[in-house]
């Protein structure tokens, strides 16, 4: 008995322990004070850029020469002299190969043999004739002689006309065994080495040479595009030389090149429009001072449009997607964050992009610190300016001080 009365003390004790230390847990958490809040982020802010913005397509296009001419051999015979260096500059009617021409020459002396004889010959026929009308006045020959006299002479004309033929044949073909530019450019290597025999099977190709200064750039544009275009400038096409034309400007760039350094003019643009991929061939022409530009490369070509007098412009990096669409962070009245979603125009090639619906351009659009910006919540703005000399101010602070 004593024994059970003794576990319900101790058993008391331990629930009177629980309770005091429940009590002394609720007074303690009474006592707590509340966490500080998070302060609002910083961002930087900036506002759009107001002016003209020249609308434009980009497109990829090949370059290709000026001019351009396959030279080749035209008569037979062993290729005995190449008279340049690779890829050098040659001028028209430049000598550029030599073909042996002693059968030529041979061919050409006996071609004028033959136009001396057809000559003599006439001489000869004429003469007779003479005689042969003479006499018949005295009627001492018949009208038949007169008649076979005067056809030998109409025969010596025409073997002369046929002998002086041959002779400028021959001297073409020996002019053909001195191989010179028919134009003015880069020539490539030699194709063909001396001592080989060429001309044997047709014409054969001994080198190339291809003017490109200037220089043109194909491509292919979409037919609204090119309509759109053509609208813009009144419907008016390039026409050749006119000087009333519209003078359509268009930028190229290299592979490795930044922007658009090339300038030139679209002078010529197809009268049809391919059916299967719905593109239209177009050409811009390039002075190439330089020569940096060469035919086979792959460019960028940059056609101007029309201009619009006051166009909205934002950093590209201002701009995040989602589901909705493209979208733009702006801080409203009480540094409160909005969303607001915009129809984009073209990348500027400055790092701004046109923005054609959804800002006016008054707005501070949040720069950098999208990540930590929630629509809806405050942040704190800074423009570029103050963050950078706030990040100075603190990073001054932070210094430690020198011991005198």
């Amino acid at each position: 008995m004593q024994q059970l009365i003794n576990n319900r003390v101790q058993l008391r004790l331990v629930l009177l322990s629980l309770l005091v230390i429940m009590l002394m847990g609720a007074v303690g958490c009474g006592k707590k004070e509340a966490a500080p809040a998070r302060p609002a982020p910083m961002v930087t802010v900036a506002q759009p850029s107001v002016g003209p913005v020249a609308l434009f397509a980009v497109f990829t296009g090949s370059t290709q020469a000026f001019e351009t001419a396959e030279v080749v051999a035209r008569v037979q015979g062993t290729l005995e002299t190449v008279e340049f260096e690779a890829s050098s500059f040659v001028k028209k009617d430049e000598l550029l190969f030599t073909i042996e021409d002693e059968r030529y020459l041979a061919a050409r002396d006996v071609a004028k043999a033959n136009v001396a004889s057809a000559d003599a010959d006439l001489l000869r026929s004429d003469s007779e004739l003479r005689r042969v009308v003479q006499a018949s006045k005295s009627k001492a020959v018949s009208e038949m002689d007169v008649d076979r006299a005067r056809a030998n002479k109409d025969m010596a004309i025409a073997s002369v006309a046929s002998a002086k033929a041959k002779l400028a044949d021959a001297e073409l073909d020996l002019s053909y065994t001195k191989v010179e530019a028919p134009l003015h450019g880069i020539v490539s290597r030699n194709l063909v080495d001396p001592g080989n025999l060429v001309g044997q099977m047709g014409s054969t190709e001994l080198t190339r040479i291809n003017r490109i200064q200037p220089i043109y750039v194909y491509f292919h544009a979409p037919e609204t595009v090119v309509l759109k275009h053509l609208r813009s400038q009144g419907g008016k096409r390039p026409e050749g030389n006119d000087p009333e034309r519209p003078n359509v400007e268009a930028r190229v760039a290299l592979a490795n090149e930044e922007g658009f350094p090339h300038v030139g003019v679209i002078d010529f643009i197809d009268n049809q429009v391919n059916k299967d991929t719905g593109t239209i061939e177009m050409r811009v022409r390039l002075e190439n001072e330089n020569y940096l530009l060469f035919p086979g490369l792959f460019v960028r070509v940059k056609v101007l449009g029309e201009t619009i007098a006051n166009a909205v412009q934002i950093p590209e990096v201002a701009v995040g997607s989602d589901l909705g669409g493209k979208f733009v962070l702006v801080v409203g009245e009480g540094n409160v964050v909005e969303q607001v979603y915009v129809t984009l125009g073209a990348p500027q090639g400055d790092g701004n992009i046109h923005v054609a619906k959804g800002l006016d351009g008054k707005e501070s659009v949040i720069v950098n610190g999208l990540m930590s910006a929630r629509p809806g919540l405050p942040v704190q703005p800074f423009t570029a300016e103050e963050f950078k000399a706030m990040k100075q101010k603190m990073a001054q602070q932070k210094k430690p001080e020198t011991k005198s």
